[in-house]
């Protein structure tokens, strides 16, 4: 007989096992092969050791002896994370940092909309768009016409340290696309970042201070314990051609997306259907604005944002799509009331609870 055809219940130690009346040694003995080596190291390392047991193997000794052999016996290895749960953790871990950047929405500090003709800011008490303490008292005036927005320059002029898109500030056009806030240029000054943002034909600063309070105050965000329950596979359907929804958002304005497909998913025995928008088409993005029951309780009322990748086979042929609901995030408004946040269409207003991904920031 090879090694490797030796069994558990062969290493049980022979001579140990009838030399010894003790009723829980040959139970260790019955452990396998970890305890013979053990034993074999001991008694061969210590010869002694079994001359001291066959003389007291009716008394105290064994016992000991006993408790010894559970102290050497190696521990049982504890469960490994999942790697899973290590790549949620990566990602709350990245979501807080992405919170807490100087321009992050924790640093949202104003959401100021423009009225036609000139909107001074500055910390003077005579400006419209009133700036913090310690910023320049007139800082730029915003000329709203139409639909241009334009900068020009206080009385006195610029502040020198005032920057537009990282060029010293001049009088310009401001470029303002709807729902499309990463083309506007930003103004920076010191620990302040501002842009204009259009809202369908509305038009608002949008400041943010990297000293914000949110940001020197932050407390932490809390979750829902991690649940592989709630992570689905989804049946990808695509639209052809892709539809265009309207969404509503909290400060009453409405825009148009598009909506590539639907994704289907099973969940507590029934069946559900969610759509998501297409942000950036250059982007392998979707984005999923859900609300569910929980949110009557321990999630923020509105909704919750969703981000996966793109379905197995890309979001034009039918295919899978894993919906991890542990990853579900809230809005920007759930943390400041400077922020424009969608609301969810019908059709993702789940008759059901996700007690998964983050809870309310301020409860």
């Amino acid at each position: 007989m090879g090694i490797s055809d030796i069994t558990d219940e062969d290493y049980c130690c022979p001579v140990i096992c009838l030399h010894f009346r003790e009723p829980r040694l040959p139970m260790i003995c019955h452990m396998g092969r970890h305890c013979c080596f053990i034993l074999i190291f001991i008694f061969s390392a210590f010869p002694s050791t079994l001359y001291f047991l066959m003389r007291f193997r009716n008394r105290s000794a064994c016992p000991t002896f006993i408790a010894l052999l559970f102290a050497l016996l190696p521990a049982p290895a504890a469960p490994q994370e999942s790697s899973w749960q290590k790549d949620l953790g990566a990602w709350r871990t990245q979501y807080v940092a992405e919170l807490l950047k100087p321009d992050g929405w924790l640093s949202l500090t104003g959401l100021e909309w423009l009225g036609p003709g000139d909107n001074s800011l500055g910390s003077a008490a005579d400006n419209k768009i009133h700036l913090a303490a310690g910023s320049p008292a007139h800082l730029a005036i915003l000329h709203l016409e139409g639909e241009t927005v334009t900068l020009n320059s206080p009385s006195g002029g610029f502040p020198p340290d005032l920057l537009v898109a990282g060029a010293p500030a001049k009088a310009q056009p401001l470029r303002a696309e709807a729902n499309n806030d990463k083309a506007s240029p930003h103004l920076t000054i010191g620990t302040l970042n501002m842009y204009v943002i259009r809202r369908e034909a509305r038009f608002a600063l949008r400041i943010k201070d990297s000293h914000s309070p949110s940001i020197t105050g932050f407390h932490g965000l809390k979750w829902f314990a991690p649940d592989a329950a709630y992570r689905v596979t989804a049946k990808w359907m695509p639209y052809s051609p892709a539809k265009t929804i309207t969404l509503a958002t909290l400060v009453g304005t409405s825009y148009d997306q598009p909506v590539p497909g639907a994704a289907e998913f099973t969940l507590a025995g029934k069946t559900f259907r969610v759509e998501p928008v297409l942000e950036d088409p250059a982007v392998a993005k979707l984005f999923f604005i859900l609300r569910d029951t929980t949110s009557s309780s321990t999630t923020y009322p509105a909704c919750r944002f969703l981000y996966t990748g793109f379905p197995t086979n890309g979001i034009e042929k039918p295919g899978e799509l894993v919906l991890d609901f542990n990853r579900l995030e809230n809005p920007p408004c759930a943390y400041t009331a400077f922020s424009t946040c969608p609301l969810p269409p019908a059709g993702n207003r789940l008759p059901i609870a996700l007690p998964v991904g983050e809870k309310r920031y301020h409860d």
